[in-house]
């Protein structure tokens, strides 16, 4: 599985249509922004005006709180964004905290330039040009802190290169985020919009950070990258305050929820986020095929065979199908 979130293997090979399956592979909020009932019609028949990027950019930086020193671009989703870093930042070795999402990897093995894989971010190689690392990592949750991320920006900007922060999940772990504490470093930091606003269909995506980089990324993202409607409720989103602060919490408790499920049928949980959670078992792939035969998807991964991640079921009701699910799946396997 390289991505959660597509049904499409899970139909094919356990039947049923879309509206059957309860989806658990990704970390996507399943209580999404409420998109407005209407749009201006212009909104979808003119080009999108500079003017709106522009807004979008400015809620942007108040949600996330972007400092003026550092520069913002907004594209079409952060994969986008992740896969043309390569082209963008110096030549030299890099290096990526891993096991994690595994398209940071990707992008940069396709231009030639495979990263070195490490456990560990606080023993680097001495010759480490470019630091990649996702903070709170995907599967397993995991956080640096942020004087740690500043100590190795500091190393990395007097060799004249750069680290590479993806936030992907940054939105629900308050204090995880690195971007009010840089100041001069070489930092380039990735947020998403659709996994905390639950709309990942929108696609948006942001990058921040040191201005001569975000120079070069504006640089290769073509006009109008992003679609009128997405700047509309994009910048909508980013400014409702009262609907984050109310999600955040919605999302922690329904994640202790969820915890106390997975360990009650048996399975260990050791890390996640409150988008996500994590358990080992010695037959992942096992249960994983149980559940789909209940029509319930979730993620398992290649290296390493006793994980398996759960997304939110969203709500009570899903939450039992779940439970109802994982008792007799157990019995399978």
């Amino acid at each position: 599985m390289e991505h959660g979130g597509d049904l499409t293997l899970a139909i094919e090979r356990f039947g049923g249509t879309h509206d059957d399956w309860l989806d658990l592979s990704t970390g996507i909020n399943p209580y999404s922004y409420p998109v407005p009932d209407y749009l201006p019609l212009s909104t979808w028949t003119s080009l999108p005006a500079r003017g709106a990027e522009e807004h979008l950019i400015a809620a942007a930086r108040q949600a996330y709180r972007i400092p003026d020193n550092l520069a913002v671009c907004a594209a079409p989703g952060t994969q986008v964004l992740l896969s043309l870093l390569p082209t963008i930042l110096p030549e030299g070795p890099v290096v990526l905290a891993s096991p994690t999402y595994t398209s940071h990897r990707d992008a940069w093995t396709r231009e030639s330039r495979a990263p070195i894989e490490v456990s560990s971010v606080y023993s680097l190689p001495a010759d480490a040009k470019i630091v990649v690392l996702v903070n709170p990592n995907n599967p397993d949750g995991r956080l640096i802190d942020v004087k740690s991320l500043i100590e190795i920006a500091r190393t990395l900007s007097a060799r004249g290169g750069y680290l590479v922060v993806d936030e992907a999940f940054a939105d629900v772990v308050p204090g995880a985020t690195l971007l009010p504490h840089i100041g001069t470093e070489n930092v380039v930091v990735l947020r998403s919009f659709g996994k905390f606003f639950g709309l990942a269909g929108l696609r948006i995506g942001f990058l921040a950070g040191e201005k001569t980089a975000i120079s070069r990324m504006s640089g290769l993202l073509d006009s109008w990258s992003l679609s009128g409607p997405a700047l509309e409720i994009g910048a909508r989103a980013l400014r409702d305050s009262t609907w984050q602060d109310r999600t955040t919490r919605q999302l922690i408790e329904d994640m202790a929820d969820l915890t106390v499920a997975l360990s009650e049928a048996g399975l260990s949980v050791f890390g996640g986020t409150p988008l996500y959670a994590l358990a080992g078992l010695r037959n992942p792939k096992g249960l994983h095929e149980a559940l789909a035969r209940r029509r319930i998807w979730t993620r398992i991964f290649d290296y390493a065979p006793t994980w398996i991640r759960f997304g939110l079921p969203g709500g009570p009701e899903n939450l039992k199908r779940l439970t109802d699910a994982l008792a007799e799946a157990l019995k399978e396997v």
